[in-house]
């Protein structure tokens, strides 16, 4: 039965969010009406929207990004299977617990055969979309991941294959698409090159990672994005400057998560983001991307016990379980406390099933081509 109302509220999440009491900015519903109608706001307009976290305002960003939501998806959250394949990464990037430079990591490969193990027990379980992520290992070449892909699009050619692996040149990506990869997730992090030199060692540049970005979509892969949020030295027009870029990307999926720091790494001693300012984001992607596939992170759930609850009543609708063994799952560790969302076996997808069923909504375990991602 579709859901065109909004059926899903706050209440029903067993735990409610901690809104700000004080008085809300005039301006700020007509901001959201605004971009409801044309998708899209001014820097200084999203700044001013983001500036206003006030209880009347944030449940208005929710309401109506549910409404948008449900009118699109009915009450239906979409189920990818997360494959971690390699913890090894050529980057260092500052915040990241799986850097070149920490020492303390217990490095994996999976092979081959293990990750089609992974996407057999998935297939078993009713999973229709793969998403295989890694850090940027030199070890994982062209010929591999398109032997890969080919392998597992020829045992299950009926799902989707995501791809998660980072920076590569516009011929690799080329690769990946005609061996049968339909979708890529590479998140820019943030948009502002100043915030950029912060988060990044000076080899890395936001315009190569844009680039990625526009080349991934010329040649025709459903892309999705996103960034940090709360991350070391971000500001409110980075945000607003991150929500311009993907407007003008219009990516098929944004992913978007709080900074959470590492004991391993030089933000080790950096304040994490917030929930409340990642949920207000999630309702303001989704306003503003009536059909994109908003994942609610395990970073939410990392940072409150009910986040990712918390992240679908704002306006999510994909949650990625991960099918990855055990040992490396530990080991893939990019921020500390890590809340584990492994699935072993169809009873735990049962339990999803139900913890999303307890808030009005319905798990979606195909592949789901109508919704984009």
């Amino acid at each position: 039965m579709r859901r065109d109302d909004d059926q899903g509220n706050q209440q029903n999440s067993g735990e409610s969010i901690e809104l700000n009491k004080k008085q809300s900015n005039p301006q700020s519903n007509s901001l959201i009406q605004q971009l409801g109608q044309k998708g899209s706001l001014s820097k200084v307009e999203y700044i001013q929207l983001l500036q206003d976290d006030s209880e009347q305002t944030v449940e208005n960003i929710f309401e109506i990004a549910r409404r948008i939501r449900n009118r699109h998806y009915s009450n239906h959250i979409y189920v990818r299977g997360l494959i971690e394949t390699t913890n090894y990464c050529r980057n260092d990037c500052y915040y990241c617990g799986i850097r070149k430079s920490n020492r303390q990591v217990v490095r994996y490969r999976l092979s081959e055969k293990e990750i089609l193990n992974c996407c057999y027990r998935g297939y078993e379980m009713g999973f229709r979309t793969f998403v295989l992520q890694g850090g940027e290992d030199p070890a994982w070449t062209d010929e591999k991941v398109v032997k890969l892909i080919e392998g597992i699009k020829q045992r299950y050619p009926d799902c989707a294959v995501t791809l998660s692996l980072g920076e590569r040149e516009k011929a690799s990506y080329q690769l990946y698409y005609e061996a049968g990869a339909d979708r890529y997730l590479l998140r820019h992090e943030t948009a502002n090159d100043s915030h950029y030199r912060k988060l990044h060692p000076p080899e890395l540049s936001l315009e190569h990672r844009r680039q990625c970005l526009w080349d991934l979509k010329e040649i025709g892969f459903q892309v999705g994005t996103g960034m940090m949020v709360g991350s070391p030295g971000q500001t409110l027009e980075c945000l607003a400057e991150d929500l311009l870029f993907i407007q003008e990307l219009q990516p098929h999926m944004v992913g978007i998560g709080p900074f959470i720091s590492h004991h391993d790494t030089p933000f080790r001693d950096k304040q994490n983001g917030t929930l409340l300012q990642t949920l207000q984001l999630l309702g303001i992607l989704r306003i503003m991307l009536p059909k994109a596939l908003l994942p609610a992170t395990t970073a939410l759930a990392t940072i409150d016990r009910m986040g990712r609850e918390k992240g679908i009543l704002a306006g999510a609708n994909v949650i990625m379980p991960n099918l990855s063994p055990q040992e490396a799952r530990k080991n893939y560790l990019l921020y500390d406390n890590k809340k584990s969302t492994g699935l072993e076996n169809a009873d735990e997808l049962e339990k999803l099933k139900k913890s999303m069923s307890d808030i009005g909504y319905e798990i979606v375990v195909s592949r789901g081509d109508h919704a984009g991602f």
